[in-house]
């Protein structure tokens, strides 16, 4: 059982990956595995990681190419195979900042073994730079924490469930939505750069219309920690309009 499974969708990204995959071989500390969930690539991604996992002896890779429903779909076949204590997920054009940073993060969670989530900042030249600090539920609701900057503990998803599917760009912030509103998580923000975060990707080109749309909703399923039992049960907005409007 590895300390850590780094969980990465790929699809056509020949001319990112290796890049990658040498930011991850390169690092001081090697108590992980790597999970690649590929949406079956017509380029030559599958070529480079196999050429690249002939050059291993310290760590496995697993590799699995199939066609999927989307990015968050690929990493939740990633969380149910995965056998470290902890998951990273990382995109396939992002990089480890420094060689040291999962030494580092091994050191944060022996100093925080009760903590669920440990998380860090990434640096991108879409953000001009680190971002972004210290995040509550508050925060949360006017910007997200990437996923490249987060360490979940595994055993988090079988209580708060995997990633949503119902949203193809952002379901990583409806899962920390999830997180951080409910007080039963603990998480640890550490002051370092986790990794370097490529602008460009699905998320960021895209959006994502259906969580923009539900996201007033989530903000108040979500809020665990200052809402009654009434409106956690709650299922649709429609259902808190009518409960507001019933106490006006």
């Amino acid at each position: 059982m590895p300390l850590f499974s780094i969980i990465m969708p790929t699809y056509n990204s020949e001319s990112t990956i290796q890049d990658v995959l040498n930011s991850i071989k390169e690092q001081t500390f090697n108590d992980f595995e790597i999970i690649i969930v590929d949406g079956a690539s017509q380029d030559s991604t599958i070529q480079v990681i196999q050429d690249f996992n002939n050059t291993l002896d310290q760590f496995n890779l697993f590799l699995i190419s199939e066609k999927d429903k989307g990015i968050y779909d690929a990493m939740n076949k990633g969380i149910k195979i995965a056998k470290g204590k902890w998951l990273y997920f990382i995109g396939a054009d992002d990089t480890f900042y420094s060689n040291d940073v999962l030494s580092q993060i091994s050191g944060a969670i022996k100093n925080n073994p009760d903590k669920d989530i440990i998380y860090g900042n990434v640096i991108s030249e879409r953000f001009n730079g680190i971002y972004d600090g210290p995040f509550d539920f508050h925060k949360l609701k006017q910007k997200n924490i990437c996923h490249q900057a987060i360490f979940f503990k595994k055993n988090l998803f079988n209580k708060m469930g995997l990633f949503s599917t119902k949203y193809k760009a952002w379901a990583d912030w409806d899962f920390n939505l999830r997180c951080f509103g409910d007080p039963k998580v603990a998480t640890q923000y550490v002051n370092l750069i986790i990794a370097s975060y490529a602008d460009g990707g699905f998320s960021s080109t895209f959006g994502d219309s259906k969580f923009s749309n539900d996201k007033n909703f989530l903000f108040i399923k979500y809020d665990k920690r200052s809402l009654s039992s009434t409106y956690r049960k709650l299922k649709t907005f429609k259902e808190f309009i009518k409960i507001k409007i019933g106490e006006v």
